[in-house]
């Protein structure tokens, strides 16, 4: 298989759990700003997996009749790249933001510039293994989700489905029927030189960002079939992702949800999922940290009647590269669960 950005953080989690998985063999790790130097020089972690290879310049030729091709490029880049690859190799898994959404006309309004590549919008499989199995089970086109809706669609979505989650249009006051605030680790970032997450600038600060506009919240849209509210924060950390969602509840069977209704809904949801814990207490970002396992709690709050729904997860593995990884399993038949780990590293 091949990496392509393999030297961005996305890139280079694949790789690292590449290395260690029994089916996948990482054949070309191409870094275009990167390439002719060593993966071990530039990453020191991956020495002992990769200690003779070297980044290769983006050529679609050298791609050709790999398996699976992850493509961990900055949005904008890979649907650029796919219309010529997608007929040279396996499985193409997209980790950018490029084919995630169903409408091309979404592109232009949060984006801000038209899709490239419309006509094959409709050919990828969005990429959430838990919502969407059955498609991921030998698709050849993924779009892999964005680190924040991963956190937000895993704990509404079953929600959601259950009716426990107010119509849109219905939510007191006139509202959005849902609020998400969500704070991630600076990694989520990405890896180029930033000013704004200079160790001096990151360290001992929490801000938000996004305003109002934030990319991610088409997706969330998207899966939901409503209207969010989503404001994202930058947090003092390298990994994780905690996103806090509100939402109003809607009456089922004549009478207002519990906070034991809606647990046992996630429970039932996800009973037996590889990668998901659903727990009483409030999930924390370093139990997730080098894993691909999500952690989801919920509350329904009688006294201001609003249901609170947390999860939290790893924005690289399970946000990203896990997902991916996991994704590809599925489409090319392998077990779901090879190279990956649901249990966190701690401290």
């Amino acid at each position: 298989m091949g990496v392509v950005g393999a030297s961005g953080y996305a890139g280079v989690e694949l790789l690292r759990l590449c290395a260690g998985h029994p089916d996948l063999e990482v054949a070309v790790a191409a870094a275009g700003s990167h390439a002719g130097e060593p993966v071990a020089a530039h990453t020191p972690s991956l020495t002992a997996a990769y200690p003779a290879t070297t980044y290769a310049a983006l050529d679609v030729e050298r791609l050709d009749g790999l398996d699976a091709v992850f493509l961990a490029l900055p949005h904008g880049q890979s649907q650029h790249l796919v219309p010529e690859l997608v007929d040279r190799v396996g499985v193409v898994v997209d980790l950018a933001a490029d084919f995630r959404l169903r409408d091309p006309a979404r592109y232009p309004a949060w984006y801000g510039e038209a899709h490239t590549a419309p006509h094959l919008l409709d050919t990828f499989v969005y990429g959430l293994p838990e919502l969407h199995r059955a498609e991921l089970v030998g698709a050849r086109r993924i779009a892999v989700p964005g680190c924040y809706p991963t956190a937000a669609l895993l704990v509404l979505a079953p929600l959601a489905e259950a009716g426990l989650l107010a119509a849109p249009g219905l939510a007191a006051g006139g509202g959005p029927p849902i609020v998400v605030d969500a704070a991630s680790g600076v990694s989520g970032a990405g890896r180029a030189p930033d000013e704004r997450l200079h160790f001096g600038t990151v360290d001992e600060d929490f801000v938000a960002y996004g305003l109002l506009d934030h990319r991610h919240t088409a997706e969330m849209e998207q899966g939901l079939g409503t209207t969010v509210l989503f404001t994202p924060h930058l947090a003092p950390m390298v990994r994780g992702i905690l996103a806090t969602c509100y939402a109003r509840p809607a009456p089922v069977a004549g009478r207002d949800p519990t906070t034991e209704d809606a647990l046992a809904v996630l429970r039932s949801r996800y009973a037996g999922e590889p990668f998901v814990v659903v727990a009483g207490a409030p999930p924390s970002t370093k139990a997730t940290s080098g894993s691909n396992t999500a952690h989801l709690t919920v509350r329904v709050d009688p006294r201001t009647g609003w249901i609170v729904a947390l999860a939290a997860l790893d924005n690289l593995v399970k946000g990203a590269a896990g997902q991916a990884v996991h994704c590809a399993n599925l489409a090319l038949g392998l077990p779901e669960t090879a190279g990956l780990s649901a249990v966190g590293v701690y401290p």
